[in-house]
């Protein structure tokens, strides 16, 4: 899909004109896994390992290709989603499941790397985390999540196996808040559009600070974008006393949000089944999941496989977001989060990826070093200094 085709772009939406509508669900033809599983199995013979692999490496049918084209493109459509049924992980051991993702994800997009560890791929199950806590992530708990978006244009989950009870998945149209918002307070509208400082949460790279300043709401003139994290806005306020307090605007809307975003208008639900990929386009989407209780057996426990993905059929970004996801292009290599432990065998493979799917790519850099930050704060410190002062003048 063309990133500036106006006519399809993400429309805002409600819980019950999803549940009306079931377009935004595929399912994989007998065809289609066939050529998966003819590519599993080629790939298993060259046994190479998954940043080394290129798309001969997992030669998938022109059927499965389509597939998985289809529900790229979906998310960048009227839902901003796609729930695509139907992979054989019943079939499939861990190790399997992983190669056959990584092989998908090598037609689908840039994988990019999630946590401290620069994990490309990254295991949703419990694995006795903490969720709000410093430093705490969502994806190694049984814990319910706040909403949230991920930091990559699309993020698709595998569910190898479900939970014996809870980890319902809960999807709200960031668009349908803005409206709602607009309509509620538009006083507060300004005030998605501040700069909020968010933390790394520890998953910067270490020449970055260990937090970055976004908007709520994005300011491109023609396409739309939003992204909130109360937790680790929260976390920021917390641990970082040196950056502005939140005013009381911006804690007047995300208090609205945290009403809007679970209420029965616009929050969605959906139990992810074994063999579903759900695709979530994160400018568009907040997500969530509530907690959940496992089996004792350990190839029972709910497992789900993450990945964050530069796709090329992204929007451009508002120029301001180069703060966070580097290159605001249209279809570009960008988002995730560095980490401490980027390969040189990571960074081959990206810039490999991104030329066998023609998308634009810049080698990373921060965009805001450690010492650009501390000029920002001091700056921001003098201004607030100049405001009191001018207020005691008066």
């Amino acid at each position: 899909m063309n990133a500036i085709d106006s006519a399809m772009r993400p429309l805002p939406w409600t819980a019950e004109q999803v549940r009306q509508d079931n377009s935004w669900i595929l399912r994989l033809t007998d065809e289609q896994v066939d050529g998966i599983q003819a590519a599993l199995a080629h790939a298993k013979r060259l046994d190479k390992p998954l940043l080394a692999m290129e798309q001969a490496d997992f030669p998938l049918s022109a059927a499965a290709q389509a597939a998985l084209q289809q529900a790229i493109d979906m998310t960048q459509r009227r839902w901003g989603m796609c729930l695509l049924k139907g992979f054989p992980v019943n079939d499939w051991s861990e190790d399997d499941t992983r190669l056959a993702y990584w092989g998908l994800a090598l037609y689908m997009g840039v994988g990019r790397t999630q946590n401290r560890a620069s994990q490309f791929i990254n295991d949703v199950r419990d694995a006795g985390g903490e969720y709000k806590v410093k430093g705490g992530r969502g994806y190694n708990t049984n814990a319910g999540l706040d909403f949230h978006q991920d930091s990559c244009d699309v993020v698709a989950l595998l569910c190898r196996r479900t939970a014996k009870s809870g980890g319902t998945s809960k999807v709200v149209s960031s668009i349908a808040l803005r409206d709602e918002i607009l309509k509620r307070r538009p006083d507060l509208i300004a005030a998605l559009q501040t700069p909020y400082f968010h933390s790394y949460q520890g998953t910067q790279d270490p020449t970055q600070p260990p937090y970055y300043q976004l908007p709520i709401l994005g300011s491109h003139p023609e396409y739309f974008s939003a992204r909130t994290n109360r937790k680790n806005i929260i976390a920021a306020q917390r641990d970082f006393p040196e950056i502005p307090r939140l005013t009381t605007a911006q804690t007047e809307v995300l208090d609205l949000l945290d009403e809007l975003m679970p209420s029965e208008r616009f929050c969605y639900s959906m139990e992810l089944e074994r063999g579903d990929m759900q695709l979530l386009n994160n400018y568009v989407t907040l997500h969530s999941r509530t907690p959940f209780e496992d089996y004792e057996e350990p190839d029972l426990k709910r497992h789900l496989l993450r990945l964050w993905l530069a796709v090329p059929s992204s929007q451009p970004l508002p120029d301001d977001w180069a703060t966070y996801y580097g290159d605001v292009r249209a279809g570009a290599v960008r988002g995730g989060v560095r980490g401490s432990s980027i390969t040189e065998e990571f960074l081959a493979y990206e810039k490999r990826q991104a030329a066998a799917l023609n998308m634009p790519f810049e080698t990373w850099r921060p965009k805001v070093t450690k010492e650009q930050m501390e000029a920002i704060i001091a700056d921001l410190a003098a201004q607030s200094n100049d405001t009191v002062t001018a207020g005691n003048a008066a």
